[in-house]
């Protein structure tokens, strides 16, 4: 059974906030989004249990750097390091004629996560890495899709087949993921030295906790190296909107000028608050997108507007009705950027959103890369960038409780800092160094309710600045 149900006073067994739900009630199932077996492990959609709580608390500091933070610091030099990678490899092909550029943003993204949790990096014309790259692009779309057996568990043994090529792309990445970076690295872990990166922190948990199998610590390895395809379908998505919408890339443009003076420089993660027009363009994305969230599940018995809900029950929130709804979004059906941003040091409750004063931070709870201030020297508090020299005196909102892009609650995604720092990365250094446009936009065909891009889904023109 399946009930739409608006939530309302009853609303705190769920979330501290009104939300529209997707209330669904399954006998004898597991409490994921997918029957697929394969999946059953995975961070994202697992019960929430104490190894959950503990596999999230290993992978925080790695996957949630505060910006003060020495892992922040490293995040932006991997991050600079492989978009050098990336605009070399585009050079070959921006000749300003249509192209497939998904692949190598796919590649650069990845590559960026290997480099960030392994300490490893291949090569654009690694076969195997091209490969697994594939197949991760391949299972972000699957996840991303809704199946009739995902609700009726009995379809599935009509999908055998479907379900097998799933399980070939699972195993070669596994296989790929053991002989190219865990294998060697599991035979020389020395538990008295510091954490070299993620891969080290799990290698080193597998040692002292005896309640730790190494078939956890691989999953949760898979699981947010696959983290890479999010954030570069997340950046061909930004690319399509910006060359639909010029007007957009001039906008991002003179950030980057202003902040690089000119091209003069790289854009690198600390250049974040002082662009927001840019960031604002990846939350617009993202809630134009409006992806499916992971679900979450009902920890006691409740009735909600009348109906009862059991507890286990899986609870969705209908996330496109949240982003695309008159009652929170002024125009909700045009793409404007400007709908984030604010004047500095106000609550603009104009330009695009509605909200009241009972607000929500627009970071998740595991999301702290800060907008904040830092100590100095003396233990005073410095402003690490000036607001006011921002273009057009705007700066983010900080506060919009409808929307959430990245779940809330125990369920927020903990990777999401790495989402919108390396999404930044390679969409502000593509938009400094290329227009980006389109031959054909009739073939620019983007799903409604999804962040994920089929295989071959769009070219686009890349013509150098001059």
């Amino acid at each position: 059974m399946i009930l739409d149900i608006g939530v309302g006073a009853n609303a705190e067994e769920f979330t501290s906030r009104q939300l529209v739900l997707l209330l669904q009630s399954l006998r004898n199932t597991n409490s994921t989004t997918n029957v697929y077996s394969l999946f059953l492990t995975a961070l994202a959609l697992c019960d929430w249990s104490q190894l959950q709580q503990k596999r999230r608390n290993l992978a925080r500091r790695h996957c949630s750097p505060r910006e003060s933070s020495s892992y922040f610091s490293k995040m932006s030099e991997i991050g600079g390091l492989e978009v050098n990678q990336l605009l070399d490899q585009l050079t070959n092909i921006s000749s300003g004629y249509p192209c497939d550029v998904k692949p190598l943003i796919l590649a650069a993204s990845a590559n960026m996560f290997c480099q960030y949790m392994c300490s490893v990096r291949f090569n654009y014309s690694d076969k195997g890495f091209q490969q697994i790259v594939e197949y991760f692009d391949e299972i972000f779309w699957e996840i991303n899709q809704g199946y009739s057996f995902d609700y009726i568990p009995w379809l599935l043994p009509f999908y055998c087949n479907h379900i097998s090529k799933i399980v070939h792309w699972s195993t070669s990445i596994r296989k790929f993921i053991l002989e190219r970076i865990v294998n060697h690295r599991e035979s020389n872990i020395n538990i008295n030295e510091p954490d070299k990166d993620f891969t080290d922190a799990l290698l080193k948990s597998l040692k002292e906790d005896k309640n730790v199998s190494r078939n956890t610590i691989i999953f949760m390895l898979e699981d947010f190296i696959g983290g890479h395809s999010a954030v570069g379908n997340l950046v061909m998505l930004a690319l399509a909107y910006i060359a639909k919408n010029p007007a957009i890339a001039v906008h991002i443009r003179n950030e980057v000028d202003a902040v690089s003076t000119k091209g003069i420089r790289r854009i690198c993660l600390y250049d974040m608050n002082a662009m927001p027009y840019t960031m604002a363009s990846i939350l617009e994305v993202l809630r134009y997108s409006s992806s499916p969230i992971v679900p979450h599940v009902a920890m006691e018995d409740t009735v909600i507007k009348g109906f009862g809900v059991r507890k286990g029950t899986i609870v969705f929130i209908n996330n496109y009705v949240l982003n695309m709804s008159e009652s929170f979004w002024n125009h909700p059906e045009l793409f404007d950027p400007e709908r984030f941003l604010e004047n500095n040091f106000t609550n603009n409750k104009e330009n695009g959103l509605k909200c009241d004063d009972n607000r929500r931070t627009l970071d998740g709870s595991d999301y702290r890369i800060e907008f904040n201030r830092k100590n100095d020297k003396n233990g005073s508090t410095k402003s690490k960038k000036n607001y006011s020299q921002n273009l057009n005196n705007k700066q983010l909102k900080k506060s919009i409780p409808q929307f959430l892009p990245f779940s809330v609650g125990k369920r927020t995604c903990i990777g999401q800092s790495l989402v919108r720092g390396f999404g930044f990365l390679l969409l502000a250094n593509i938009i400094q160094n290329y227009n980006v446009n389109s031959a054909d936009f009739s073939k620019i065909k983007l799903e409604k309710s999804s962040v994920a891009l089929p295989k071959k889904c769009f070219r686009l023109s890349l013509r150098p600045r001059t």
